[in-house]
């Protein structure tokens, strides 16, 4: 059995303590509604701070996810409803400015690796290599994640969506985004 959600007119909109008991009560409703107050926020902080619209939609998925699973956990004396959504953004975004680095990092050393491993190449062929290396580097990291589990660990979409906990289909996005990118990159250049 659902909870009763928290009724106003709808001339009146919800205030942040009658938004705060809904969501603490399970009420869809008032995530909806934190959802469409907060949501242009989150995603502003995101962008700005991530630099890549789809990484700060992302975000702003997992902090509104973040919102509903950690509702019982919102204590009004310590703050606003609002203000304990930011402070989850900027968890969020700083989790993602990590996982940026550390996947920069591991691209690095496996792109390191592989020039080392080409060294017998043709010329050409080590600079194709290092040019698609580079025009990967600048991917936002989740297509960059779902490319790099692809093409170098030869991972299938199933695979790489168990591996990352992601849904497959956005997996199957972050990769045509990521490679329609990289296809613009290196005709441009």
């Amino acid at each position: 059995m659902s909870p009763p959600a928290v009724r106003r007119p709808p001339e009146e909109p919800l205030t942040d303590e009658d938004l705060a008991r809904g969501l603490a009560a399970g009420d869809p409703a008032c995530l909806a509604a934190a959802y469409d107050r907060w949501s242009a926020l989150v995603h502003t902080l995101a962008r700005r701070s991530l630099g890549d619209a789809a990484e700060a939609e992302d975000v702003t998925q997992q902090v509104f996810l973040g919102v509903w699973r950690g509702r019982a956990g919102y204590r009004p004396e310590r703050g606003t409803v609002g203000g304990w959504i930011v402070g989850i953004t900027r968890h969020r975004i700083a989790d993602a400015l990590s996982a940026r680095t550390r996947r920069c990092d591991l691209l690095a050393a496996a792109g390191s690796d592989l020039v080392l491993a080409d060294s017998a190449a043709s010329p050409e062929a080590v600079l194709d290599r290092a040019l698609v290396r580079q025009e990967l580097a600048r991917l936002p990291a989740p297509q960059r994640q779902v490319l790099h589990l692809a093409f170098y660990e030869d991972l299938s979409q199933t695979q790489i969506a168990e591996r990352t906990g992601w849904p497959l289909g956005t997996v199957k996005s972050h990769a045509r985004r990521g490679l329609r990118r990289l296809r613009g990159c290196l005709r441009n250049g």
